[in-house]
C-alpha cells in the first residue's frame, strides 16, 4: 500500500502522528511524499521507519517502486515483494 492509499485508509493513523512517529517535525513533508510533489519519495530510513511504524501496512517497495531492489537486495523475493523493475535505457 502506498502512503497516499494508507493515509486515506480508515485503518490509518492520523498524518501527524505518522509524522511524529518517525521523526519528521514538518507534516508538509509527509504530505509531498503523499502527492509525490516534485517527484519527491521518502529517503530509505524513512520507508523503513514508516514500514515499521505502520506494522507492514505501508511496505519500503511501494514507497520506492523504482529502486527498492537496489537498497534492500535482501527484500527481492519476500512474499508479497513486487517484481524486480527492468533497467531504464539510457
Amino acid at each position: 500500500m502506498n502512503l497516499h492509499d494508507y493515509l486515506n485508509s480508515p485503518d490509518a493513523m492520523a498524518i501527524t502522528a505518522l509524522a511524529a512517529a518517525i521523526g519528521i517535525k514538518n507534516v508538509a513533508q509527509l504530505r509531498q511524499w503523499q502527492h509525490g510533489y516534485a517527484g519527491r519519495i521518502p529517503g530509505p530510513e524513512n520507508c523503513v521507519a514508516m514500514e515499521q511504524v505502520t506494522n507492514g501496512a505501508i511496505r519500503r517497495w511501494d514507497l520506492r517502486p523504482s529502486d527498492w531492489h537496489l537498497i534492500w537486495p535482501e527484500l527481492i523475493g519476500v512474499e508479497g515483494a513486487p517484481a524486480v523493475p527492468a533497467p531504464q535505457e539510457a
